[in-house]
């Protein structure tokens, strides 16, 4: 059955936490370039992507953007929030993801974009130093002043809607406690200054109470509580998160369903990166690293069901580590030592080094899914997107829903996600004639 798709018509913001960042500016200035046609999206499905209708031979293959109506790049409008105070082409000249001669283009455009200063407390992220940042007597007065800068933000850049995405960094680790779990006590809890609120709780309220979706790019709690999962669907809310998933994760989510698909054993999983920016340097806080790590480790027993194949993989050992070393700036490497078994249960080895710049993985990511997150507002749609898991580490799920991390899976449900959305028949790769009684 076909949705009914408002126009994406006039001009989309875009705000961001954590705007003078790594993967904010390297995202800023392939968007502007792309649209200065000097530079190609590589990356992005939005994009660059076809999606397949009816049989195979049919050869119908659109782009996504042709076949699903989602803003044009040249629509979008920049802002958001930092804990420094420079502008956007100084901070993607400070990270050295992108050469110099790759900003320049778009130096005028950069410079122009500054951030507002940003909601932040530094028992929640240790080893980040902040200089630009917001005070109020409660965590409910500076949650009021993000909803006063979405509601400047539109009215002063004329925009029709707006779209909200954190990356910025990873907080500490938090569980889910009682002010956590019901609206009424979170609000309350806003007002006392509970120690468990954070300050990406606060983005994500306030862009809920304003109507605006939400994506959290990182693995730490905000969205994906009952108190703010409740307040999106009362809002009518699409919310998507959590944890772009980039390198390392990324290879697992594609070569452990092979090893499942083969039915090949696993007896450990050791991976560990070395990471020299301002991620890597976050996440050298143990209590930072403990939210990316139970980001991380979920993947393999949700791919694998160890409950179901207990000879193959119930005492499988994982390992994760991240360790800071300057040295190599957002030029992240990961190795894979992977300890399987096959045939009679005679071990093998599969070693895996990918050398990747996290923020250029990133990047695309974040398009796709500002993009995504409009057109799930357009369709009417609300609460948990998880049609979206494509992009995510830990993807967020409703309750009772086993999530799905195997990529090509994710991407499949992607695609159907919009078929299903313009009245097309899902693709099931069941081919009718070739079956037989």
């Amino acid at each position: 059955m076909k949705h009914e798709i408002k126009d994406p018509s006039g001009k989309l913001g875009v705000l961001i936490v954590g705007l003078n960042g790594a993967v904010s500016t390297t995202f800023l200035a392939g968007t502007l370039a792309i649209n200065k046609n000097i530079a190609k999206p590589f990356g992005s499905l939005t994009q660059m992507a076809t999606i397949r209708i009816g049989k195979r031979n049919e050869n119908k293959f659109p782009l996504i953007k042709d076949f699903v109506p989602l803003v044009d790049t040249n629509d979008l409008v920049f802002g958001g929030w930092d804990v420094r105070d420079e502008n956007c082409f100084e901070s993607a000249m400070e990270a050295k993801v992108l050469n110099e001669k790759d900003l320049l283009p778009v130096k005028e455009q950069l410079s122009n974009i500054r951030p507002m200063p940003a909601v932040f407390e530094q028992k929640f992220v240790v080893n980040l130093k902040s200089s630009f940042t917001k005070t109020g007597n409660t965590n409910f007065d500076l949650m009021e002043q993000i909803r006063t800068d979405i509601r400047k933000f539109k009215e002063e850049n004329k925009v029709d809607r707006v779209v909200i995405i954190w990356c910025a960094s990873t907080e500490i680790y938090l569980p889910i406690e009682d002010e956590l779990v019901n609206l009424e006590m979170f609000e309350n809890a806003m007002k006392e200054n509970a120690e468990n609120i954070a300050p990406s709780m606060l983005y994500s309220y306030a862009a809920i109470a304003e109507g605006v979706p939400y994506i959290n790019g990182a693995p730490n709690l905000s969205i994906d509580t009952p108190a703010l999962m409740e307040f999106a669907e009362k809002q009518n809310v699409p919310l998507a998160g959590k944890d772009f998933k980039t390198g390392q994760t990324l290879i697992k989510t594609v070569i452990s369903p092979m090893l499942k698909a083969r039915m090949l054993g696993l007896n450990g999983w050791f991976s560990t990166n070395i990471l020299g920016n301002r991620d890597g340097e976050v996440l050298d806080d143990p209590d930072s690293f403990k939210t990316k790590e139970v980001s991380k480790l979920s993947v393999l027993d949700s791919i694998l069901q160890p409950e179901l194949y207990p000879d193959l993989y119930k005492d499988h050992y994982h390992k994760v580590r991240i360790n800071y070393y300057p040295p190599r700036g957002d030029n992240k490497e990961g190795w894979d030592n992977i300890d399987l078994f096959g045939w009679l249960g005679y071990k093998m080895q599969l070693k895996i080094n990918f050398l990747c710049k996290d923020s250029i993985l990133a990047a695309p990511i974040v398009l796709d899914l500002i993009l995504f997150m409009d057109l799930a507002q357009r369709c009417n749609m609300k609460g948990v997107q998880g049609w979206l898991s494509f992009y995510f580490k830990s993807p967020m799920h409703d309750e009772n829903v086993v999530p799905e991390h195997d990529l090509f899976i994710q991407l499949m449900k992607l695609k159907n996600t919009l078929r299903r959305l313009v009245g097309v028949e899902a693709v099931t790769h069941t081919d009718v004639n070739q079956t037989h009684d």
